[in-house]
């Protein structure tokens, strides 16, 4: 199989090998040792301010985004979301559920956040922004630059879901001044699924410890605290934990952030110079390095991705509702390679000599 979806990616022989071996025990010192190495060295990547401190949730990025969301906020607060896909209003629906007052900016599909939307919530009374950066269904990478100065000018406590854009793309949080960041194991992390990741600024820690979160399981305030010995409130995902720091070392050994997204960008671009001939249109003018959506002009994007997984064994991610036979997308994350590309143009070119495409 070879999988150009957008998560889970493919892993390489180092985090498949921990993988296939029996997961040990984590009530212990070195377990500790571990988890407070890689807190350490997602700071670093994440460019954290220092005092930051990172959060393991043994969940997928939406229980992170749901722990933000009740950890963080209150009806005291004012929320603006930036919905221009099927995870914009995933936060629409979190907030919805915990009652927290928002507005949503809707975008319309594939299209990017701009200074002239921005200026209509100026001054408004906004205690928080909610987005996420790579809007993974539509393709669309948001401008983080303007949304940073925007909160900035504001007063507007940031939060940037960056599940499919950490790595892939710049996300640093002193630079942007992001008091929050989402990642997740199964994305450019190229572990399993099952872990994601909470960043959180000195101001997102005090924030948190003022608010009262009624949860058990995703009291960020409990995870911060069991966080301080290397632990987590109850039996998180060891076995991807253990994947997780080793990837980490891994990114660091290789020349560190800059690298593994040189090295992302260097693939999705081969991509994109490939299927300049194919009966394809790129649906986004704000693309992440993670991905490209495309638009079939022959054919139905439905029909594209199960001829390839059942004829080629290659996987493409598909879309569902009303994107389904009008957009898929081919992730540039994993452990991919220029070869790999080729293997998926050839198979694209095969299909269109068939008049499948």
């Amino acid at each position: 199989m070879l999988n150009f979806t957008i998560g889970p990616v493919m892993s390489n022989e180092k985090v498949r090998e921990i993988g296939s071996k029996q997961v040990p025990y984590f009530r212990t010192p070195e377990f500790s040792e571990l988890m407070l190495e890689s807190e350490d060295l997602m700071k670093k990547l994440l460019n954290a301010p220092e005092d930051s401190r990172c959060v393991f949730i043994t969940g997928s990025g939406t229980a992170s985004m749901e722990a933000i969301v009740m950890n963080g906020f209150n009806k005291d607060d004012k929320v603006l979301i930036v919905n221009g896909g099927g995870f914009g209003q995933r936060f629409v629906e979190l907030c919805q559920l915990h009652e927290i007052p928002y507005e949503s900016i809707d975008l319309e599909i594939s299209k990017d956040i701009t200074e002239d939307i921005l200026k209509n919530y100026e001054n408004k009374g906004f205690t928080g922004f909610l987005v996420n950066i790579h809007e993974t269904s539509t393709g669309v990478h948001y401008n983080l630059d303007l949304i940073s100065e925007f909160c900035k000018n504001n007063n507007i406590f940031l939060v940037v879901d960056a599940i499919s854009s950490f790595l892939a793309d710049e996300v640093d949080m002193s630079k942007n001044n992001l008091d929050v960041v989402i990642t997740g194991s199964q994305k450019a992390l190229a572990c399993p699924p099952g872990v994601s990741i909470i960043a959180l600024s000195p101001k997102a820690i005090a924030k948190i410890e003022k608010n009262n979160c009624k949860s058990m399981y995703l009291d960020l305030k409990n995870a911060l605290k069991n966080g301080e010995r290397g632990q987590t409130p109850f039996t998180p995902a060891v076995g991807i934990l253990i994947q997780i720091n080793a990837r980490l070392n891994e990114i660091f050994e290789n020349g560190g952030v800059e690298s593994e997204t040189e090295k992302i960008k260097t693939i999705a671009e081969d991509f994109r110079s490939q299927i300049k001939d194919l009966p394809f249109e790129i649906t986004s003018n704000s693309l992440s390095n993670a991905v490209t959506p495309l638009h079939p002009t022959t054919a139905s994007a439905d029909d594209i991705f199960n001829i390839l997984k059942d004829e080629y064994d290659i996987w493409i991610c598909p879309n569902g509702g009303d994107l389904k036979d009008t957009l898929f997308r081919v992730g540039h994350i994993g452990d991919l390679t220029i070869n790999d590309n080729n293997q998926l143009i050839e198979a694209l070119k095969d299909m269109q000599k068939r008049n499948l495409i």
